[in-house]
């Protein structure tokens, strides 16, 4: 019933946890298949590494996507990005939104980031993180997509084709019919998005049902999640499988606000090694080294940690000195080769943190999709692999408590 495009792989994790979560049997493939999907399912999601790279790649990608989603039998379709609205000043949110309408020979959308459960709201077309504005929060110090306007409307129409509106928290309180009202007046006005509020979740049961016929949706996990409660039912899903005991790693690339204080939190129970920006561009064997201090650690108590995760400040002063995509390439290229040496060696359970170190760790290890599990936090599911017992657990930078690394692996049997 549903097709899901998703910017990122930890965005595809989030509104697949979700969606199972809600009653909807849900796969995640890693990229696009090659092949016809041969399982009977409700729900398709296909993660892409598309949130940060060049527009026409982004869209590319989308398009394609697109297709093998409706070959496969999806009659509705959405696209989810971060609930943090992550993007340059050029795209990739709107160039393939507005690409994905018009393969669909559509010219309306919604733009709902808003995911309450961990704090992501919108009123008046302003995006709020916690009880601050998107870019009064650690994400303006994003090292690939800092965000320094909280406006979703400005954000829109700075990337976009088209114009876009606002349906606000005073319409969305008088119900469905009242919203679909609304993006009538939109449409008739020539607006071709419109961002509705949601400040809990009680206007995106409404936006849900606003939404029912629309061909395209776009948002984060939250809107993805009450989409799924109205075409299951309302049923809750069986998502019980969690990991099955095995070698361990933490493997973290963010350096967001939350996950440097997970990984301080960590650092004092657990074995911990900082991944060397200056050695991974200069050091041809660096992995090596991170492999064997990896290896010889895998029998702590708790699971050992690379970590790339930095405040701030220091962020700043290693981009300077080496350039930020330099750095990032570098950084998300040791993680690759590192989790494929590390699969080799018999690591079975994976705990990553951060949307791009995440998706090239998926892409290194090359499996085509993944079964849900159990959440460990809102959003942050147990993926179990298609062709093999592995098991990740893929983390936005900014999910989960702070003593998620090793709760996560205390959910193991």
């Amino acid at each position: 019933m549903l097709g899901v495009i998703a910017d990122d792989f930890t965005g595809a994790s989030d509104i697949a946890s979700f969606l199972v979560e809600n009653g909807l049997r849900t796969v995640q493939m890693n990229g696009v298949p090659t092949q016809p999907l041969q399982d009977s399912v409700d729900a398709i999601v296909i993660s892409l590494k598309s949130r940060s790279n060049p527009t026409e790649e982004a869209i590319q990608q989308s398009l394609h996507a697109l297709d093998w989603l409706k070959q496969n039998g999806c009659s509705q379709f959405y696209f989810k990005y971060c609930s943090t609205f992550d993007s340059t000043a050029k795209g990739n949110i709107g160039p393939v939104t507005d690409a994905l309408l018009n393969a669909l020979n559509d010219d309306f959308t919604v733009i709902t980031p808003a995911l309450p459960i961990n704090g992501r709201t919108i009123f008046n077309g302003y995006l709020f993180v916690g009880d601050v504005l998107l870019n009064e929060s650690g994400m303006r110090h994003h090292p690939i997509t800092p965000m320094k306007d909280a406006n979703l409307l400005r954000l829109m129409d700075a990337q976009a084709q088209g114009k876009t509106g606002l349906v606000a928290y005073a319409d969305v309180i008088q119900g469905s019919e009242q919203v679909k009202a609304r993006f009538a007046e939109l449409k008739q006005q020539g607006y071709r998005y419109a961002v509705v509020d949601a400040v809990d979740n009680q206007q995106l049961a409404v936006l849900a049902e606003a939404v029912a016929e629309f061909k395209l949706v776009t948002g984060g996990s939250g809107l993805g999640a009450y989409m799924a409660a109205r075409l299951s039912g309302g049923k809750k899903g069986e998502n019980a499988f969690v990991p099955q005991k095995g070698k361990t790693v933490v493997l973290s690339g963010s350096c967001s606000v939350m996950t440097n204080q997970q990984v301080e939190n960590y650092q004092k129970k657990a074995p911990h090694l900082f991944l060397n920006v200056e050695q991974a561009i200069h050091q041809s064997d660096y992995v090596d080294t991170l492999y064997q201090w990896t290896i010889s650690n895998l029998q702590s108590p708790f699971a050992p940690m690379i970590y790339a995760t930095v405040p701030p400040e220091q962020l700043k002063a290693i981009q300077q000195q080496f350039g930020a995509e330099r750095a990032s390439h570098a950084i998300e290229q040791t993680f690759a080769h590192l989790a494929k040496k590390l699969k080799n060696a018999g690591v079975t359970n994976f705990i990553t943190a951060g949307g791009e170190t995440s998706s090239i760790v998926v892409q290194q290890l090359g499996f085509s999709g993944f079964h849900i599990g159990k959440q460990i936090a809102p959003g942050v599911p147990w993926l179990k692999a298609l062709e093999e017992p592995i098991y990740l657990a893929l983390k936005s930078g900014n999910f989960g408590k702070v003593d998620f690394f090793e709760f996560a692996q205390g959910m193991a049997v």
